[in-house]
């Protein structure tokens, strides 16, 4: 869990990386056999100003790319710009 942390942090210059292990939720499915990992994460970073959702889907999955499919099985991605989180917070 530790280096998709930092390699997401290190190829976004991400602000905030927040990642939680879900793989207990995923007992007995077909990726977790292998002992690939099912993640969330939420990553604030300022490169995301200006980009689409997918587009900062895409910026992180091409961060952590070559984890897929042997050591995260599946990443599910909020990305928030610095101001966007700040919000999200607010109104949480």
């Amino acid at each position: 869990m530790n280096e998709l942390r930092n390699r997401i942090t290190a190829a976004l210059a991400a602000d905030v990386v927040e990642l939680q292990d879900d793989s207990a939720k995923h007992r007995g499915h077909a990726g977790a056999r292998g002992g690939a990992g099912h993640y969330s994460v939420v990553v604030v970073a300022s490169r995301f100003a200006g980009m689409t959702r997918v587009d900062r889907h895409r910026a992180v999955y091409d961060a952590v790319g070559d984890m897929i499919p042997h050591q995260v099985h599946a990443l599910a991605v909020r990305a928030y710009t610095p101001d966007e989180w700040q919000r999200a917070r607010a109104s949480a």
